[in-house]
């Protein structure tokens, strides 16, 4: 077993405080009806449909909760000390991802921007489902080390949730014309991440070979 550092739990600890704060996004919806956030660049006639918003509300409120039991996963104090919880996080994570994976494909036909902003955020939901779900399969395998891997590429596309905001944030911050830069954000929001990630799986097995 590989133990992890003190700059890899307080980096952890950072990605998990994050994903905590973005994931009271939904709330904005429920609790400030009057905020209409990205639905102020849908057009009308797709609003008014008595579909795309209730599905766009699964996948954001779905998504979540899967930041939430998903930036638990890779604690070692919870992973190894306290393996039921770290099932039923698990467990939590995998229900979640799917119905909200599955609403996200849907949503990304309809996404903002150029063809390249819904292949980017089509990608990304197919990314997640696939990764998660292969991850799933190893476990029940009990492939442990192949279900950690996977499960970190799921995490990362889950994480898209985070860095997607961040980056929304920061093109207005820089007072960058919102469509010259959101269609950039399907695959800016996932991509560097699973870099990150691959990157890491690579010291990960070459640490224990």
């Amino acid at each position: 077993m590989i133990e992890q550092s003190k700059s890899i739990r307080i980096g952890l600890g950072f990605v998990a405080l994050i994903a905590i704060l973005t994931s009271l996004y939904p709330g904005v919806f429920a609790f400030i009806p009057s905020s209409r956030g990205l639905f102020e660049t849908k057009p009308d006639e797709l609003l008014r449909s008595s579909w795309y918003i209730p599905i766009f509300m699964t996948h954001i409120g779905f998504g979540a909760i899967a930041i939430l039991a998903g930036s638990t996963q890779f604690f070692d104090k919870i992973r190894i000390k306290k393996p039921s919880l770290h099932r039923n996080l698990g467990k939590i994570y995998v229900a979640c991802v799917i119905p909200s994976g599955i609403m996200g494909l849907i949503v990304a036909f309809y996404a903002t921007g150029k063809w390249y902003s819904k292949l980017g955020f089509i990608l990304s939901a197919l990314g997640w489902l696939t990764s998660t779900i292969v991850a799933f399969v190893q476990i029940r395998n009990r492939n442990i080390q192949l279900h950690r891997i996977w499960m970190m590429r799921s995490f990362a596309f889950c994480f898209a949730f985070v860095t997607f905001r961040i980056y929304l944030s920061l093109g207005e911050v820089l007072g960058l014309r919102f469509y010259n830069y959101y269609s950039y954000l399907s695959f800016l929001s996932w991509v560097p991440n699973l870099v990150f990630i691959e990157r890491r799986i690579k010291k990960i097995k070459k640490a224990s070979t």
